[in-house]
């Protein structure tokens, strides 16, 4: 009788730890200092599956390539260029040059906007913490509700434009209103492990559909009667700069986050169709790379590695070239701007690793940099 239940003891603990689910936090979330190296597989689709709902789940991962490699540096909002239009946020990302805006707190990670875009009202970028099983809706949200008015919307709709849209009522554009509602459906809906270049990790899969219901509504006139109509709905396509919007759209995305502390959060995502199948490859994080944009390796020239006193910047082409250098902590310690080579100034530097980002218009590249 002692055997069988010794055994049936042995039993329940193995079958617990076998299901056991890891719970992530914002603790776990990234924080002011820390760098998340991301590549991307552009060819990932006949080697890739984006696996099963349920717990004890696997993901093999480890076939991906690097197709290109950015890094995201997560630094405190004070002091950056927008830090008084977000007085709540306390976290910004910079990606490459454009700064987003963060609230991380307990229950969540919010965005509150991007640049000198300031959202409406924050929206739900992360539910926390997160557990599987979890389900939480967020919206609908109100996130841009913008006026344009002035020349530069005279510019983008000429009378002819406007009295097409009109059908003939008009032919001045006066005022256009933009309103942008965000819908997430949040599901953490498998568990398990997964396995990328980077290693093997317990994880949650984190499963959102986001609708965003965009309206753009013009308000028109007639110069020779005065007469003005409201024309409801247009085509975002209708204006130039704002044709990177659209109407109505629904994404679909996979996560795969971790709690492990070794690494950032997040160590995959992909964006899917409704029917699951992949659209723009996966993304993935790495190690620190030695150069980012292998394509654009050829377009620059940086010597010696590593350095000491000086670092020397070439540059193939005439165009003006920005460079920026930051600490591992995404603080930013010099920026320049030089045309065709420089000679950057170490000796105020402190020895340690660094990444330099430099960029024109024909491309950029980012290179890990020792000083000595």
């Amino acid at each position: 009788m002692k055997k069988l239940l010794l055994s049936l003891s042995i039993l329940f603990i193995f079958s617990f730890a076998a299901n056991a689910q890891i719970t992530v936090t914002d603790a776990d979330f990234v924080g002011v200092g820390d760098v998340i190296f991301q590549a991307t597989d552009n060819t990932p689709a006949s080697t890739i599956n984006i696996g099963n709902t349920g717990i004890n789940q696997t993901w093999d991962f480890s076939t991906l390539q690097e197709s290109s490699t950015g890094n995201l540096l997560f630094i405190s909002p004070i002091g950056t260029t927008y830090e008084n239009q977000y007085p709540n946020a306390n976290l910004c990302m910079n990606d490459n040059g454009s700064l987003s805006y963060y609230n991380k707190t307990s229950t969540g990670l919010f965005i509150h906007g991007i640049n000198d875009t300031v959202f409406h009202s924050p929206t739900l970028f992360y539910p926390l913490p997160l557990t599987y099983g979890l389900t939480i809706s967020d919206g609908p949200i109100l996130i841009i509700d913008n006026v344009i008015t002035g020349p530069l919307l005279s510019l983008a709709l000429p009378p002819s434009t406007v009295s097409t849209l009109s059908n003939g009522l008009a032919n001045r554009a006066d005022t256009a209103l933009i309103k942008i509602i965000n819908t997430t459906d949040f599901l953490v809906d498998a568990s398990g492990t997964m396995t990328i270049p980077l290693g093997t990790f317990d994880i949650l899969r984190l499963k959102s559909i986001k609708y965003t219901n965009s309206e753009l509504d013009i308000y028109c006139s007639d110069t020779i009667s005065g007469i003005g109509t409201w024309i409801n709905n247009v085509p975002f396509s209708s204006i130039p700069f704002l044709g990177s919007f659209s109407n109505n759209e629904t994404e679909y995305k996979y996560e795969w986050i971790t709690d492990n502390v070794s690494v950032a959060f997040l160590l995959a995502e992909i964006i899917v169709d409704s029917a699951d199948n992949i659209i723009n490859g996966v993304s993935f994080q790495t190690t620190a790379p030695s150069y980012i944009n292998e394509s654009n390796q050829d377009i620059f020239n940086i010597y010696p590695i590593p350095a000491t006193y000086n670092l020397n910047l070439e540059s193939t082409i005439d165009n003006i070239t920005t460079y920026k250098m930051y600490d591992l902590n995404g603080n930013l310690i010099l920026e320049n701007t030089f045309t065709k080579n420089t000679k950057v100034d170490l000796n105020n530097i402190a020895k340690g690793s660094y990444l330099l980002n430099i960029s024109t218009e024909k491309g950029s590249i980012t290179k890990k940099i020792i000083v000595e």
